[in-house]
C-alpha cells in the first residue's frame, strides 16, 4: 500500500515523474495511409476527369455508336487485321446512324471514330483497373482508415454501374431510327461521372486533414452557408445534367442568337412533338431554353450565396466562395460563345471542362462551410 503523503510536503527528486497525455488519441491506431490513399484517390479524380473530356469530344464527334457491342474484357484488344475492321465496318454498317446520316463512309473515316470510341471505352477500364489495385492492395495491407473501407468501396461499385450505364446508352442508338443515343440516357451516364467525381473530390478534401482536426472544425461550422452551397451544388448538377439534354440533340447548334432565341424570348414551336413530354427531352428549341433559364437562375442563386460567403468570418471560406462566383461567370461566357457560334467543338468541350472545374470549386466552398479553416486571431 502506498504512503500517504503530507500536505505540505516537499516534492524531492525522487518522486516519480508522472507521464503527460499523448496527443492526437483520436486517430491513434485507426490513422492508417491516409496520404498514400488520398494520393491514389488524387490520380482516379484526374483520370475521371480526363474521362469526362474525352466523353464529351467522342459525343462532338459522332464517334460513340463506332462500337456496335459490349465486350468488357475481349474489347480491349482493339482490330490486328484487315479482316478484322471488315468485321467492325460491317457491324457499324447495320445502324441507322450509318444507312441514314454516314452511308458511303470510307473505312479510313469508319477507323478515326472507331479509335475515339475505343480510347473512351479503354480509359474506363483503366480507371477500373487503378481503382482494383488502390483498394484492394490497402485492403490487403490493412491500411485503410477506421470508417473508410465502405466509402472506397463504393466508388468501384458507382464505377462498375457506370460502365453498364454507359452500354445501357449506346444501346439506345442502334437500332430504330435512332442517329444518336437517347439524350436521357446521356444524361444520366454523364450525371454519374459527375456523381463519382463529386464522391472522390469529397473524399480527397476530407483525407487532407486529421480526423481530431476535423472533429474540432465541424464545432465551428456555419451551418446557413453550408446548407445554401448544398442547395448550389444540387442546382449546379440539374444544369450539368440539362447541358448533356443539349449534347444529346445537337439543341446548341439550333439558335444561335442571344439573349433572344430565333428573335423571341420563348423559342418557336416548344410543344411540336406528341406525346407532349417528348418536348422536354427532343425538342431542341425548348431543351435549349430550359439550360438557359436554368443558367440564370443559377447565376442569381450562385450571388445570393456568394454574398452570404463573404460573410463568413474565415478568409479561407471566402476565398473559396470568391472562386466558385468567378468560375460562374466565365462557365455562363462560356455557355454563351458555345451557343454564339454554333458549338464548335473547341469551345464546346472549354464548355464542359468548365462544369467540371465548377463542380468541384463549388464542393470545395461547401466543404469549407462544413469544416472551416480556424485562423488566428491576427488572421
Amino acid at each position: 500500500m502506498a504512503e500517504k503523503r503530507k500536505l505540505f510536503e516537499e516534492v524531492g527528486q525522487d518522486t516519480p515523474a508522472r507521464t503527460a497525455p499523448a496527443g492526437g488519441m483520436i486517430d491513434a491506431n485507426k490513422r492508417g495511409a491516409r496520404g498514400a490513399i488520398r494520393a491514389w484517390l488524387m490520380v482516379l479524380f484526374a483520370l475521371v476527369m480526363v474521362m469526362i473530356a474525352v466523353g464529351g469530344l467522342t459525343r462532338l464527334t459522332d464517334s460513340g455508336l463506332s462500337i456496335t457491342e459490349w465486350k468488357p474484357i475481349t474489347g480491349a484488344i482493339p482490330p490486328m487485321s484487315a479482316e478484322a475492321w471488315d468485321s467492325e465496318f460491317a457491324k457499324y454498317k447495320e445502324i441507322p446512324e450509318y444507312q441514314l446520316q454516314n452511308k458511303g463512309m470510307s473505312l479510313s473515316e469508319f477507323k478515326s471514330i472507331y479509335w475515339w470510341e475505343w480510347g473512351h471505352r479503354q480509359l474506363g477500364r483503366v480507371i477500373g483497373l487503378v481503382w482494383a489495385v488502390g483498394f484492394f492492395g490497402f485492403w490487403a495491407a490493412k491500411r485503410i482508415p477506421a470508417g473508410w473501407t465502405g466509402r472506397l468501396f463504393g466508388i468501384g461499385v458507382l464505377g462498375g454501374l457506370q460502365g453498364a450505364v454507359g452500354w445501357w446508352m449506346v444501346h439506345s442508338g442502334l437500332g430504330g431510327q435512332m442517329l444518336d443515343v437517347a439524350s436521357y440516357r446521356l444524361a444520366t451516364h454523364l450525371g454519374l461521372a459527375f456523381v463519382i467525381l463529386g464522391f472522390i473530390a469529397w473524399f480527397v478534401f476530407s483525407l487532407g486533414r486529421e480526423e481530431r482536426e476535423l472533429m474540432q472544425a465541424r464545432r465551428l461550422a456555419e451551418v446557413k452557408l453550408f446548407k445554401m452551397s448544398t442547395g448550389l451544388l444540387h442546382f449546379a448538377f440539374l444544369q450539368i445534367l440539362l447541358g448533356a439534354l443539349v449534347a444529346g440533340i445537337d439543341a446548341g447548334r439550333s439558335f444561335n442568337d442571344w439573349p433572344l432565341m430565333a428573335g423571341g424570348f420563348f423559342p418557336p414551336y416548344p410543344f411540336d412533338l406528341d406525346p407532349v413530354w417528348r418536348n422536354f427531352f427532343e425538342n431542341a428549341g425548348l431543351v435549349q431554353f430550359m439550360h438557359r433559364m436554368a443558367g440564370y437562375l443559377l447565376m442569381a442563386f450562385g450571388i445570393v450565396v456568394w454574398l452570404r460567403g463573404r460573410r463568413s468570418a474565415q478568409s479561407d471560406t471566402r476565398f473559396r466562395f470568391n472562386a466558385v462566383l468567378a468560375m460562374l461567370i466565365i462557365q455562363m461566357l462560356l455557355g454563351i460563345v458555345t451557343v454564339v457560334y454554333l458549338a464548335p467543338w473547341q469551345v464546346a468541350i472549354l464548355h464542359q471542362i468548365g462544369a467540371v472545374v465548377l463542380w468541384v470549386l463549388i464542393l470545395r466552398a461547401r466543404f469549407a462551410a462544413r469544416y472551416p479553416v480556424q485562423q488566428s486571431i491576427r488572421g
